[in-house]
This record gives C-alpha cells, structure tokens and sequence, in this order.
C-alpha cells in the first residue's frame, strides 16, 4: 500500500459509522442531562468571556478562550467546510450545524471537568483529559496513554495540515511556492512557541479576534453581492440534509458523516484540545470556562463555517465528488480546481484580484493561531507525563523535543500531499475523540455537579467561587488554595449566605428567626457521588 491508501484506511479506522453517531449522541447526551445550557445560558456565556482575569498562574478566561478558538477556528473553518461540500453535498452544512448545537454541551463537561482537576505545573496551571482521567477516574495509565497521544496528534500530525492549506492558498493566489510558506511558518512558529504558554495565550489574544472578525466582514459582502441567492443556499442544505432533493440524493449518507466529521475537527467539541486551553484559566469557578468554551464552539461552526459555506454555495464555486464513481462528479462548476480553493474563488468572484489573496491571508492567521493552540495542547502533555519531576531533565527536554516537532511539522505539511496531511491529521482527532468522549461520559456526575453548582450560587446573588466538598469531588484541593488566594471576597461572601459549615454532607440550610424555612435563604447543596 502507498502512503495515500494508508493514510485514508486509518482515518476510516476511527471516523467508522460507530463515531459519527457517538458523538451526535454524547453531544445530544449532555445537552439534555443539563437541560440545553447552550440555549439557557448564552447571556452568562458573553458575561464570563470578559469577566475573568490572568494570574501569576493562569491566563484569562479571554485568552483561554482565544486560544481554544484559535485552535478551533483554523482550516477546518475554510478547507474543511470545502471538503465537507465536495464529498458530503450542501446537506453536510447542516450536519455541521447539529454537532457544534449539541457539541456545545460535550465542550462545557470536557472544559469545567479540565479545570476541576487542573494542576499547577512550572508555575502554570494546565488541565486537560489527561489531569482528570488521572484525577477523576483515578487512573494515571489512561493519563499517560491520553498524553502520549496528544503528543502524537497536535505535535506531529495536526500541523502539517495547517501550513499544508496556507501553502495550497499562497501557491494560487499569492504566487509563493510552498517551501518558501514552510519557511515563513518555521520560523514564526519558532519564535512564539519558544516563548511558552504565556507568548501564544498573547499571540491568539491578539490575533484571534481580529482574524474573525474580518473574515466575518468579508462574507457580508459576499453575502449581499448574492443576495438573492441566500433564500436558495438555505433551502438547499436543509433539503439536501433531510433527502429530500433528488439530485443530492447519492450522498445523503454522506452528508451526515461529513457534516459530523469535519464538524468535530473544526470545532473540536468532545476531542479534548480546547479543554487543555481551559484547564490554563484562572478563574473563580469551573462553570465559567466550561460555558466560555461552550460558546467558541458557537462561534467557530454557526459563524464562520456558515459563513464560508454560504459563500460557497451562493457563488456555486464548487465541484461535488460522485461517490459510485472514484474520480467522478455529480456536480462540476469548476473543472481543474483543487477542493482546498473553492472558498478563494467564491471571494474572487466579487472581489476580482482581490479575494483570493484575502483568503490566503486570513487562511494564515487561522492556521497560524491553530498551530499554536496545538503547541499549547502539547506543552499541557509533556507537562502531565513529566509532572513529578517538572525540574528534571525529562521535563526540560520533553518541552524542547515536542516544541522542535512542531516546528519542523510545520514546514514538512507545507511540501506535503495534501490528502495524505488530510487523512493523517484527521485520523489524528478521531482517535483523541474516541477516547475523550468515552471518558467525560464516565465522569457525568461531577462534570453536571459544577453547573448545578454555579446556577445554584447565582440564584443566592453570588458570584459563584468553587468549593469542591460542595460537589462532593475529591482530588481537587488546589482549589481550597486558589479560592483563599485569589478569590477571598467570593468565598466570604459564600459562607456568608450559607453559614460557617460548608459540609456536603449538609442537604440544605436554613437561616432565619427560629429555624423557618424561608425560601429566599435556602441554599440547595450540590451532592455528587461520582468522582
């Protein structure tokens, strides 16, 4: 077997049917379980994105969120919407839509259990499936096993995809070969992952907001050159995604599993990357990271994949692979073009000489703030893999191995096929999926304690502060000491409403003249027996 047959027989390993629907369900599990947070909470969602702040420890839960977004809002957004289109049909869109709704409920679990059991390592909090795998179901193997992974994944196989579509994007419009993008990549690259967390939590704060929204701005455009068009364009992807068009009618199947598929690499809801971004926040409560990072999910799918496939479909810059025929089309608008360009020339089209090169510049800094999300990702690791010794020699040259890594990854995707990048990098978030999801689903209870836990302080007029005991969640004592430290007026508060005692063993306390029950005092304890 060559590389490219290798390569797609893995990424059909773990992207099996099994998957697809594991991860719509998990996602559809959650949301239920904490009765639609994403539809409940989206006021509280924008409130905690700007409301936390860094430390000498943590970063803020802005550049926490920056970060997961820049991870998140990368190729997947522009390329990945393409070949979501090219091989699933308009009805894909749809799909993508469905995870990143019900995905928004695995990211909040994944993201308030990361900060739950996050550590403090070199100075640094980091987090992470790895932490509470450890933590949270007691097992240090599956950790290591998770870590490794993670290495694997975000350091070797998921940034090659990154530069490769820069380099597919400056080699069209921009005229540059893709060694000298390899080269630009390497040493940008370099330069910032050297610096260590604290540089790239910086780099995506500064860049991440800009990048979104003038892509954002861009489609508007796009948007209202066509739009008596846009009517059409929604009607063709729920027709599509329901059957209910017969001309789409051979990839309706396809549709669902390309839809979820590269909806879960560009969102990465329940792959457990961004939850090693909001494992880094510092904040009062696990609950406000886990909605911060339930609304990127948002805006990554419902903004910008919508907005680059609506660009698509409404310029009809598309070709659309026929799936009985390998090398065949079922629909062909522009024959010769590479899938990786449909989104530059659907710009171009009402931007002449102008819109491609915006997309190879915007396809920059995505994939740039991307590849360093995934230099984060892999830090977070080496740090839980050499955490008893974080002053040894394994540590130290763990960090510069990894770093080195991606570096090179970096140019290596750059002059690579660009299927083979595809498939191994894909490959690489299904495996991290499969292992993630199974585990968060484990760890239900405390991951559902922390929301009751929040809603129940904000209806008291608090400005929630964690108390693991609360919850009933053991392994999590850093947070006695971050609480004291950093949060003193939220923890007085606190025990000011519900008395000295903070026992979960307490179901409820009452205050007031001779022991009545009066509702406005009571306070409703959270208990958990999960761990």
């Amino acid at each position: 077997m060559d590389l490219l047959s290798i390569s797609t027989a893995t990424d059909d390993f773990f992207w099996s049917q099994v998957m697809i629907y594991g991860c719509l369900l998990a996602g559809v599990y959650f949301s239920v379980l904490m009765k639609f947070p994403q539809l409940r909470l989206v006021k509280d969602m924008v409130k905690q994105l700007f409301s936390g702040r860094s430390s000498a420890s943590g970063v803020s839960s802005f550049q926490g969120f920056a970060m997961a977004l820049g991870g998140r809002v990368g190729t997947g957004n522009i390329t990945g919407v393409a070949s979501a289109i090219f091989f699933g049909g308009p009805g894909a869109v749809f799909w993508m839509w469905a995870i990143a709704f019900v995905g928004a409920g695995s990211a909040y679990i994944e993201s308030a259990l990361s900060q739950v059991w996050k550590e403090e390592v070199h100075g640094e909090y980091r987090g992470g499936p790895a932490y509470y795998m450890e933590k949270g179901l007691k097992s240090r193997p599956l950790g290591i096993a998770f870590a490794i992974l993670t290495v694997f994944g975000c350091g070797l196989a998921l940034p090659g995809i990154q530069t490769n579509a820069f380099a597919q994007a400056g080699s069209l419009s921009l005229g540059m070969a893709p060694w000298v993008s390899g080269l630009i990549y390497t040493v940008l690259t370099g330069y910032v992952v050297f610096g260590g967390g604290r540089r790239i939590a910086k780099s995506a704060e500064m860049i991440v907001p800009f990048m979104a929204v003038a892509y954002i701005l861009v489609a508007m455009v796009v948007m209202f050159a066509n739009i008596d068009k846009i009517a059409g364009v929604f009607h063709l992807i729920f027709s599509c995604a329901f059957n209910m068009n017969a001309a789409y009618g051979a990839v309706f199947g396809l549709a669902i599993q390309w839809g979820v598929k590269r909806g879960v690499f560009s969102n990465e809801a329940g792959q457990g990357t961004g939850a090693q971004a909001s494992g880094a926040a510092e904040v009062s409560h696990p609950a406000k990271q886990g909605l911060v990072q339930a609304f990127s999910v948002y805006v990554d799918t419902l903004f910008v994949c919508t907005a680059t496939a609506v660009m698509i479909l409404a310029t009809n810059t598309f070709n659309m692979a026929d799936p009985a025929n390998k090398g065949g089309f079922l629909v062909q608008m522009l024959p010769g073009v590479e899938k990786s360009n449909f989104t530059q020339l659907a710009v171009d089209s009402v931007l002449p000489g102008y819109g491609g090169a915006f997309v190879a510049v915007a396809l920059f800094f995505f994939t740039f703030t991307t590849v360093l999300a995934y230099a984060f990702y892999t830090d977070s690791s080496i740090a839980y893999l050499f955490k008893k010794n974080a002053s040894g020699s394994g540590y130290k040259y763990g960090m510069l191995l990894s770093r080195l890594g991606i570096v090179a990854m970096t140019f290596i995707g750059a002059v690579s096929q660009v299927d083979v990048v595809w498939n191994f990098g894909s490959a690489a978030v299904g495996a991290m999926a499969w292992f993630n999801i199974i585990v968060i689903v484990l760890l239900t209870k405390p991951g559902l304690a922390t929301l009751r836990d929040f809603e129940a302080q904000k209806k008291l007029g608090l400005d929630p502060v964690f108390i693991p005991s609360r919850c009933g969640i053991k392994g999590a004592e850093i947070w006695e000491e971050i609480a004291a430290r950093n949060y003193p007026e939220q923890l007085a508060a606190l025990k000011e409403k519900t008395g000295d005692s903070l026992d979960a063993e307490e179901a409820e306390i009452w205050e007031g003249e001779g022991g009545k029950k009066s509702p406005e005092h009571m306070v409703v304890k959270v208990k958990t027996d999960g761990q």
